[in-house]
């Protein structure tokens, strides 16, 4: 299964990737409206340690420790791909607790949100990938 890979040499940390997954998963058409003088919210983060930025998002474990603790069944597989049931989350945040990268989050409604790579929203390819200008975020498969 393809997945998001970041390669820490290349990431600028710029944070377009972010800006690009917010964007994608609001409802908005056009970018500047949908993030103009908004707080962003992406399901990707760019952390910085020293002089190395690297993105964290969701790494679509193969036996993954999210899916097993959320207590509402909210988290699941579909072809590899870890999802959320906004209408079944309860925002209890043991799924926060359960994943060892610290690629979930709350949303601004207070639910959980992670990256879904695009499923939804996209031509195939994640925002976060297509936005980066260094190339440093790559979808495939290893």
């Amino acid at each position: 299964m393809k997945r998001i890979y970041v390669n820490e040499k290349w990431c600028l940390g710029c944070h377009l990737c972010e800006y690009n997954c917010a964007f994608s998963n609001s409802a908005e058409t056009d970018m500047v409206k949908a993030l103009k003088d908004v707080k962003i919210n992406p399901r990707i983060k760019i952390e910085e340690n020293g002089n190395v930025c690297f993105a964290v998002s969701c790494r679509h474990c193969d036996e993954p420790l999210c899916v097993q603790g959320c207590i509402m069944g909210a988290l699941s597989i579909e072809n590899g791909v870890i999802l959320i049931d906004q209408d079944k989350c309860v925002g209890c945040c043991t799924c926060i607790l359960m994943c060892p990268y610290g690629a979930i989050m709350p949303s601004d409604t207070g639910v959980m949100q992670k990256c879904e790579l695009c499923v939804k929203n996209s031509d195939g390819v994640p925002a976060c990938v297509n936005g980066c200008p260094n190339q440093a975020i790559v979808f495939e498969e290893r």
